[in-house]
Formats: C-alpha cells, sequence, structure tokens
C-alpha cells in the first residue's frame, strides 16, 4: 500500500456546535443565480442569458475569528511572554519546521470528562505503545470530544492536558501539540467548578499557560484522531500566516507511508 493521507481537521460548518456562544463561525452562501448581481455590473451590458446556463459564480462570506476550526494557537495567544520571559511569537513568526514532523497520538479516550491529565499519564500511554519522544515530535490527544463533535455537548466534553502533563511533553523537545477537543485544557465548565471549590486560580488554562515557561504551540480542534496508530506518521498543519495574530486556521492532515 502507497501513502495514505488521512485528514484530521473539522470543516467550518454553519449549525454545530465547535465553539461557545458566542464564538462560532458564520458562513453566508451565495450560489450562481445570486451572484449575478455581482458579476453584471463589472461588464455593461451584459444580462444573464448571455452567460453559460445563466450562471454568474459560487462565492461564500465567512465570519471567523482565529481560533474557529482546526487551527493553530501561537504561544502569542496564551501570553504575552514565552520561555520565561522573552516576548511571544505570533502565528506568522513560528517556525515552519515545527509544523511537518513526526507524529505521536495518546489515546486518553478513557478519561472522563474534565479529568486534567498529567506527566505520570503521559508517560504510561507512551510506553504503551512503545515510544521515545524525540525533540519536534508533534504529539496529539485523541479525547472522547473527538467522538462528541456533532452534539451539542461537544464543548463540555473531553479530558485536558495539565500544567505538569504539558510540560512533561515540553521539556522533551516537543514543539507542536494538539487535541481534539475544543480546548488544550479541560473543558471550562468543569474547571469553573474546581475553581468554585479550591479559589485556586492556577487552575484556569494551566496547560495553555505552560508556554509562558516554553514557548510552544498547539492545535485545537482536530479530528479523527481515531483513524491514527500511535505512532508511525507525519503531521503537516502549516497555519494560514495572519500578521501578528494569535492563531491560524490549518487543514491539518496525518501521512502514514505504506
Amino acid at each position: 500500500m502507497g501513502r495514505q493521507i488521512v485528514d484530521i481537521s473539522m470543516p467550518l460548518e454553519n449549525d454545530v456546535v465547535s465553539d461557545p456562544q458566542p464564538f462560532g463561525p458564520k458562513i453566508t452562501y451565495v450560489d450562481h443565480q445570486m451572484s449575478l448581481a455581482q458579476m453584471l455590473p463589472f461588464f455593461p451590458g451584459l444580462k444573464p442569458e448571455d452567460l453559460p446556463d445563466g450562471e454568474a459564480w459560487a462565492v461564500e462570506r465567512v465570519e471567523l475569528i482565529t481560533h474557529n476550526g482546526t487551527h493553530l494557537d501561537a504561544p502569542y495567544h496564551f501570553a504575552s511572554t514565552m520561555n520565561r520571559g522573552e516576548r511571544a511569537i505570533t502565528i506568522d513568526e513560528v517556525p515552519l519546521n515545527w509544523c511537518m514532523q513526526p507524529g505521536v497520538k495518546l489515546d486518553f479516550r478513557h478519561f472522563g470528562d474534565g479529568y486534567v491529565v498529567t506527566a505520570a499519564d503521559v508517560e504510561a500511554e507512551l510506553e504503551r505503545i512503545g515510544h521515545k519522544l524525540q525533540p519536534l515530535d508533534i504529539v496529539v490527544v485523541n479525547t472522547a470530544a473527538g467522538g462528541a463533535y456533532g452534539s451539542d455537548r461537544y464543548v463540555e466534553t473531553g479530558c485536558g492536558m495539565g500544567y505538569e502533563a504539558t510540560m512533561y511533553l515540553l521539556e522533551r523537545g516537543v514543539r507542536v501539540t494538539g487535541t481534539d477537543a475544543w480546548s488544550w485544557d479541560a473543558p471550562f465548565v468543569y474547571t469553573a467548578e474546581k475553581y468554585a471549590a479550591e479559589n485556586d486560580p492556577s487552575v484556569i488554562w494551566e496547560g495553555h499557560k505552560a508556554g509562558r515557561d516554553i514557548g510552544y504551540c498547539h492545535l485545537e480542534k482536530l479530528h479523527n484522531l481515531e483513524a491514527l496508530p500511535g505512532k508511525g506518521f507525519t503531521i503537516c498543519c502549516f497555519p494560514v500566516k495572519i500578521k501578528a495574530a494569535s492563531a491560524g486556521w490549518t487543514r491539518a492532515v496525518a501521512i502514514l507511508d505504506g
């Protein structure tokens, strides 16, 4: 079998809860008839019947934030600094060699919603799949959220990566991570409960905030990670180049060599 490319990105679409309100995407579709009013003024005297099948073009108007759909977060998203005091880089400054590297999948679908993954959990899963982390490996986390995509519970589903689990990866040279959940951290609804009970602000966005100590990127809202093995593939996730932005959309794929 030859090379196989596995799409690990989710689509941008209306009417699917992929973000909390009011942060979802909005797509307005203009079909070949609706767009005649756009095309005809470019060519004075042109009539609809002059065009093949009386059609102009199809086009879409898309309203997005940089964190809709499958996207790559830059260190600037997490904080204004990284590497314990350096200016955090934005998405247009992310080294491209971070974005196409050997992939590793950690299967954490068995952890309950809101569970915060520890370094020991990461170490145990790496041992299970028989992999020793290498610098620049791209590590993606398969959570229960992947199976919940399309339901109203998506943003509340799955485990999250805690500070110590994230640092375990970063200290071994990983610079891009990813998850099929809405956030690298545990869903906010569970973090809010923990904060209310403990009044400890360090539990808020703790996995993201690891970037203040070691700068890194992560992919959020990946999809179809169930189709990947634990190792033996390459991930490609080049972000759209948006000047000085905190994230960029990406058509992330996994490449498996037969």
